[in-house]
């Protein structure tokens, strides 16, 4: 038995839950999410909240259903708060600007890197060595901010490069004269 997978999926006031067409759809203040419902998961919109269960007794819907559970979680949590990655850069002359729709970093490299923000996103650069992603699809902003991670990930001598916020480099002793 999943222990995610029995609890209901609760619906604050404001947002409405519809399944048709093999689509599940969660609307809400900061927009409209849907996602495709499985056929080994049967979904049920009551009025406690949604309500995630398996359709039959096989593995792979058993395997299923604690994570449609939190998918399901992530569209009604996306459209009401939100979600946000916040990215650090560290490192000599390493900087960030949000420019309208783009995103342009300065990493050491002979060039700038210029990062087109998807549609239904936001960046924000508080400071020239902060970026804030911020948007309402959980999926979209964790990729957004491993794209950008990944131009300069973090190394362990000096610590320098692009990590999320709170995240722990491991951290080496240089070279012994």
């Amino acid at each position: 038995m999943s222990r995610i997978g029995k609890k209901a999926v609760p619906v604050p006031a404001g947002v409405t839950a519809t399944a048709q067409d093999g689509t599940l759809s969660v609307k809400g203040p900061k927009g409209t999410l849907s996602l495709a419902m499985r056929d080994e998961i049967s979904y049920a919109i009551e009025s406690d909240g949604i309500q995630v269960q398996p359709a039959n007794d096989t593995k792979q819907a058993r395997a299923f259903w604690g994570m449609q559970r939190t998918l399901v979680q992530n569209l009604v949590t996306g459209v009401t708060t939100g979600f946000t990655k916040k990215l650090l850069i560290t490192g000599v002359g390493y900087r960030a600007a949000a420019q309208g729709r783009n995103l342009k970093l300065q990493l050491g490299y002979s060039h700038d890197v210029d990062i087109a923000v998807p549609e239904g996103l936001e960046v924000k650069t508080p400071d020239n060595t902060t970026v804030e992603i911020s948007g309402a699809d959980k999926q979209k902003v964790g990729q957004l901010a491993a794209e950008i991670r990944r131009w300069r990930k973090p190394e362990p001598y000096k610590g320098k490069g692009i990590k999320y916020d709170g995240e722990f480099i491991f951290r080496k002793e240089g070279k012994k004269k």
